[in-house]
């Protein structure tokens, strides 16, 4: 039996040995924002095409995935994993619709905390299959994260609408005051689906291989299936967009296009997958939410968004909040959880991974 002393040791032995880790996925995660920010700026000073913007992106992140995988090589792949992945890709092809979508509408800070909304699915699968005993706790956590969506879309993350600011009674104020109480719960369906969409695929895709090799492999055929289903969207939006007169051509930033593919494509799966493999931390986390909110300060002070930092910190923390309530179960086996459940298995909650029945997919 080990004594207090030994496990403490253990314990910040093990910390001490995640922290390389952990710089890894925080700058992973600064770079993917930045990504964020800077396709933003690029879709609204160029009036490009979304889709076809994202379409170009993905052509060469699905090549540089085939190259570094190899799917074709080692052994086969089966047919329950392949055509899973197949299917994924359309789900993955609709998320980036609707992703860019609501990006361009929304705004980055809108669009990336409604990722997070994906915990809804953690929420589903805890009410429907789990334990009587948890239901009303996850009840609770979905009512708090509709509460903190509900405060972004009146605007509270931005210095014009935050009831946390002063408002100046310029006509520029009351033209973005009209911009943004325009835009609603309505508003924010998009993201919120999207966020739905990108949970349900990572949901996919840690069921279809629990190998985490399987899982990069079928992360390129994934992603190929979806740049093939996101084609001819992608040439119809960028017939209609031709058509409405919004772009006579097509004006390239290079910066907008390599940050998408390498920071906001690539290297954000090889970071998740890490912080899911050696830090125990899946997406959709209050720990996650942490480092993403960190990052979106610097990005909205850097961009000189209309931005407002006590309302921002208070739609993180009911949204964390909930995210904590909603996806997460049984605290004090904390421990032997984390040894004995493999991260498959926390699809959408913290690091207490859920015991409870999973959503089927």
């Amino acid at each position: 039996m080990m004594s207090p002393k030994q496990i403490s040791d253990d314990r910040g032995s093990s910390h001490f040995r995640n922290t390389p880790f952990q710089i890894i996925h925080l700058i992973g995660n600064f770079f993917r924002i930045w990504s964020v920010y800077s396709m933003y700026r690029y879709l609204n000073q160029t009036g490009a095409p979304v889709v076809f913007f994202l379409f170009c992106c993905l052509v060469p992140s699905s090549i540089i995935f085939l190259i570094l995988q190899k799917p074709w090589k080692g052994r086969a792949l089966s047919n329950q994993q392949i055509v899973p992945s197949l299917i994924n890709g359309v789900i993955t092809a609709l998320y980036f619709i609707l992703w860019g979508k609501g990006l361009k509408s929304c705004g980055p800070l809108r669009a990336i905390l409604s990722e997070y909304s994906g915990a809804v699915l953690g929420v589903l699968s805890g009410v429907l299959y789990g334990r009587r005993g948890h239901v009303w706790k996850k009840v609770g956590g979905l009512i708090a994260m509709l509460v903190a969506l509900f405060f972004l879309s009146q605007g509270w993350a931005t210095s014009s609408l935050s009831p946390f600011s002063t408002k100046d009674s310029t006509e520029t104020k009351e033209e973005e005051v009209q911009t943004e109480q325009a835009l609603g719960m309505m508003g924010m369906m998009i993201p919120v689906f999207a966020g739905i969409l990108s949970a349900l695929r990572r949901v996919i895709a840690r069921r279809v291989s629990l190998k985490n090799q399987q899982k990069k492999r079928l992360h390129a055929i994934t992603i190929t299936s979806a740049t093939c289903f996101l084609f001819p969207v992608a040439m119809w939006d960028l017939i209609i967009g031709s058509s409405s007169g919004k772009t006579s051509e097509l004006p390239f930033s290079a910066w907008a296009f390599l940050s998408t593919i390498v920071f906001g494509i690539i290297l954000i799966f090889y970071v998740d997958n890490i912080a899911e493999e050696r830090l125990h931390m899946v997406f959709s986390s209050p720990r996650h939410l942490m480092v993403a909110g960190a990052c979106i300060i610097v990005m909205e002070l850097a961009y000189e968004m209309d931005f407002s930092l006590p309302g921002f910190i208070v739609c993180c923390l009911v949204l964390g909040f909930g995210i904590f309530e909603a996806t997460s179960l049984e605290r004090s086996k904390k421990d032997s959880s984390l040894k004995s459940e493999d991260p498959s298995n926390g699809i959408l909650g913290n690091n207490d991974f859920d015991t409870s029945p999973i959503l089927p997919i």
